[in-house]
């Protein structure tokens, strides 16, 4: 009998819980994760997504502070590409040491994922994503002059870039992926929303462009592409909420999609927090699947249906 397939989508601050930096620290956090991902591959088929933001935003800084004439900072695109590599290997390694202190053996595989996007996309024309360090203004009039970045002023803190944020429409490696999860390995993918790349008219050929693509849309379309049962955004707290943070708050159980469009509609949820991850996993709950968002604590139970906002069609 075939098990369940999971598409778990960590949220971009996963291994950042308490401000942690450097890569021991975050290791240590992917630990724990590693211990929740192998527990729950012996009644499922698991596939982790996972966000970048302060990951790659750290790689930028560190490419720019480095960059000379010789050795020039690495485009956006491939900045993402490295944060894969990156915390593709501290959570397959998380995983792998999970599984070695239970004296078991699974495959664990990471896979630079690229996504593709439409070179039409409207998100090309106005960019809206914030990347990277914060500049005065001097920096940023001058920063559009000689490398034409777009910057834009961010809550009062300076100058930030801010690049496309496009919708995935594809993911070039989903069949790879979908054999190493039938093949029996845990697969780590579409790390920080996929590397965004485009298609050309004639050949069809590849080419990476500096965009972010959000994680959990990315996330969502993965799970649809490999004909997912079930679509997970783990985030901090253990449920959606209505008027969150106010006395009046109330945890969100059970929802049907139109449910969730409605909440949406009345503008319960943050932009950039939790109304990327409910517009996920509505969209794929509306596909006659099952969407949840939970915390990594509450994981398992949200599985079986005993706690998280679940959203089903």
């Amino acid at each position: 009998m075939s098990k369940t397939r999971v598409v778990i989508a960590l949220g971009g601050n996963a291994l950042q819980q308490n401000g942690e930096v450097t890569a021991e620290a975050q290791k240590k956090v992917a630990s724990q994760i590693g211990e929740i991902i192998a527990k729950l591959s012996t009644r499922y088929e698991i596939i982790v997504a996972h966000g970048n933001g302060p990951q790659v935003g750290n790689i930028l800084v560190h490419e720019e502070a480095a960059s000379t004439s010789n050795a020039p900072a690495m485009p956006l695109e491939t900045a993402v590409a490295m944060s894969q590599g990156q915390i593709g290997y501290w959570l397959s390694q998380a995983i792998d040491n999970a599984f070695a202190r239970r004296r078991q053996t699974k495959k664990v595989v990471s896979v630079v994922t690229q996504v593709v996007v439409d070179r039409n996309d409207p998100a090309f024309r106005w960019p809206t994503k914030p990347i990277g360090e914060f500049y005065t203004a001097e920096q940023a009039v001058k920063l559009t002059k000689t490398r034409g970045w777009e910057m834009r002023e961010d809550s009062g803190r300076g100058y930030r870039r801010v690049v496309p944020s496009p919708k995935p429409i594809d993911i070039i490696e989903r069949k790879a992926i979908v054999s190493l999860v039938q093949s029996g390995a845990i697969v780590i993918a579409v790390g920080g929303g996929g590397i965004p790349v485009t298609r050309t008219k004639v050949l069809k050929t590849l080419k990476g462009v500096d965009a972010v693509i959000d994680k959990d849309l990315a996330a969502e379309k993965l799970a649809e592409l490999v004909k997912a049962d079930i679509f997970v955004s783990v985030t901090g707290v253990p449920n959606a909420y209505l008027n969150f943070g106010k006395p009046n708050q109330i945890a969100l159980g059970m929802l049907t999609p139109t449910e969730v469009f409605e909440h949406v509609k009345a503008g319960h949820f943050g932009v950039g927090s939790m109304l990327p991850k409910i517009q996920a996993v509505a969209g794929f709950a509306s596909k006659k699947r099952i969407g949840i968002i939970t915390s990594a604590d509450n994981l398992e139970l949200a599985l079986k249906r005993r706690s998280g906002t679940i959203v089903q069609g």
